[in-house]
């Protein structure tokens, strides 16, 4: 067993006693009850499960949560789909992020199993774009570059991106 402590999307979790080989997907979806982020492959191949984990230094990255265990994530700071919305004092979703907005506006997803991991890189992409812009000529690179390895089932591989490129056209992130 092991006692871990975390903040996911900004509230305090823990202390909790789990088994040492305790998933973090299998944490988010049995200890905290947040089942956005999707379970696909169980190998870390498909990226569907990815969350995004915030550094103390203001960067942020994108881990997966079905190879990794919940001990990596011990007083981390993370956000799940469920994290990025804005919402009320009562919790409802007042607005969706750049990136949930984009992605229902270019209709994105099929099934949306994937959506999760999609949504979840896409917003590290869109914060380190925002702190170092990317040229127009370097746009469809970066963007395939952050999303080539997520596994759409569906084959909606088109519709991300196009949204993905109108988005990060629209937040000021490229250069002309």
């Amino acid at each position: 067993m092991i006692t871990v402590n975390m903040t996911i999307n900004d509230r305090l979790i823990g202390p909790i006693d789990v088994d040492d080989n305790t998933m973090m997907i299998d944490f988010l979806h049995e200890y905290v009850n947040l089942t956005g982020t999707k379970f696909g492959c169980g190998v870390g191949v498909c990226h569907a499960c990815t969350i995004v984990v915030d550094g103390a230094d203001g960067t942020s990255e994108s881990v997966r949560t079905c190879i990794n265990g919940v001990g990596r994530f011990n007083g981390q700071r993370i956000r799940t789909v469920e994290g990025h919305a804005k919402r009320n004092s009562l919790g409802k979703v007042i607005a969706l992020s750049p990136v949930q907005k984009t992605f229902l506006d270019h209709f994105s997803f099929q099934c949306g199993w994937c959506t999760s991991g999609f949504v979840n890189e896409t917003t590290v992409l869109l914060e380190r774009l925002r702190k170092q812009p990317v040229s127009m000529a370097d746009l469809e690179s970066t963007i395939e570059g952050a999303l080539k390895d997520h596994v759409c089932r569906c084959t909606g591989y088109k519709k991300y991106y196009e949204g993905v490129k109108a988005m990060l056209i629209s937040e000021g992130v490229v250069r002309t």
